[in-house]
């Protein structure tokens, strides 16, 4: 198994760490008695489906800046119950009339939440309540009450309706969104309670869910944070950031892919390239490019 991030389908009912138990049982079977580093690079809940990523070897310092990157999700939204999860398998704890919804008040009801809106995650979430995660108190029964955080909704749309029953709802945003929230939200604001019934996260910036069935992909190089600037390194480039030292910043190359129009700039790196591979996370600091990552190897 090769470092890199590695594009896999989650399917429904799995969780994401049995994906990650499965490759950690690959990589010890082609490199016995070695540790490979790995982890995903975002949590689908069990219910959901789709495009869950991977990372292998130093690609794992990639982890916190996938955040910011656009997430693409398609949900159905089931009218008139409110769950204690905000999805299918949670317990009621409001139910509405729904029969008066209409594609135009739905239209009208997603305008508040686009943009940045401050958003309590769901009780069930990862979110860490007093260094533990929400869901264990949820779970065993505890009172779970979350701070409210910031969120980003880029776009949303209603791609079908089958009122008063469900609606399919397309939406991209940034990382740390609930879609369960969203519809929880979206139910209240119009007083019949709503919860999800599917979820399949469809993108994550340029990487598209391969599928149920298809074969995993494997990303390396330029198509890592590609929508980061990045700058080639000579040798003598190299041996000055390992020694802590900065380099010039120029000649700085632009993003390999432009993020949706009107979408919020992410904080990221600059990509340090070295012999075609990703070598170098750089921080860009006072004109130069001070080193904040090593990719060990390269990826």
């Amino acid at each position: 198994m090769t470092p890199g991030l590695y594009l896999t389908h989650k399917p429904v009912g799995a969780t994401s760490f049995a994906t990650v138990r499965a490759f950690q049982e690959e990589a010890q079977a082609t490199r016995p008695g070695r540790r490979t580093a790995l982890c995903h690079g975002g949590t689908l809940d069990p219910f959901a489906e789709g495009l869950l990523l991977m990372l292998v070897g130093p690609a794992t310092h990639l982890f916190e800046h996938l955040h910011a990157a656009p997430k693409v999700y398609e949900a159905r939204v089931e009218w008139g119950t409110e769950t204690d999860t905000g999805d299918l398998h949670g317990r009621p704890v409001h139910q509405g009339d729904p029969t008066a919804l209409t594609p135009g008040r739905l239209d009208e009801a997603l305008r508040p939440f686009l943009g940045w809106t401050e958003q309590v995650p769901p009780a069930t979430s990862a979110k860490k309540l007093g260094g533990e995660p929400a869901y264990r108190k949820a779970h065993r029964g505890e009172a779970v009450i979350l701070p409210p955080s910031r969120v980003y909704l880029h776009t949303a749309r209603w791609l079908a309706h089958d009122l008063p029953g469900a609606s399919t709802l397309e939406l991209t945003c940034r990382g740390g969104y609930y879609v369960r929230s969203l519809a929880r939200d979206l139910g209240r604001a119009l007083g019949c309670g709503a919860h999800l019934s599917a979820l399949k996260r469809t993108a994550i910036g340029p990487w598209k869910d391969p599928g149920p069935g298809g074969a995993r992909i494997e990303r390396h190089g330029r198509d890592l944070l590609p929508w980061t600037s990045s700058r080639a390194l000579t040798d003598q480039d190299v041996g000055a950031l390992r020694q802590g030292q900065s380099i010039a910043a120029t000649p700085l190359q632009p993003p390999d892919w432009r993020l949706p129009p009107g979408y919020p700039e992410p904080p990221g790196p600059v990509r340090g390239f070295h012999q075609g591979k990703l070598t170098f996370l750089l921080t860009l600091r006072d004109g130069a490019l001070w080193p904040e990552t090593e990719l060990r190897g390269g990826v």
